[in-house]
């Protein structure tokens, strides 16, 4: 019996991806690019709780 139970696929399993955020309009992955202003805007941010 246990042989007929299948592990189960969790959504996106297997897929790889980059963080992207959104810093004044624009979506980035890195902040290699931007200014101090624009960095110091990320590390200002309030971050809020998820469930």
């Amino acid at each position: 019996m246990e042989k007929d139970i299948k592990k189960a696929k969790t959504v996106g399993e297997g897929v790889k991806f980059e963080r992207i955020r959104r810093i004044t309009g624009y979506l980035v992955g890195t902040l290699d690019r931007f200014n101090n202003a624009k960095k110091a805007e990320v590390t200002d941010r309030v971050t809020h709780a998820t469930k």
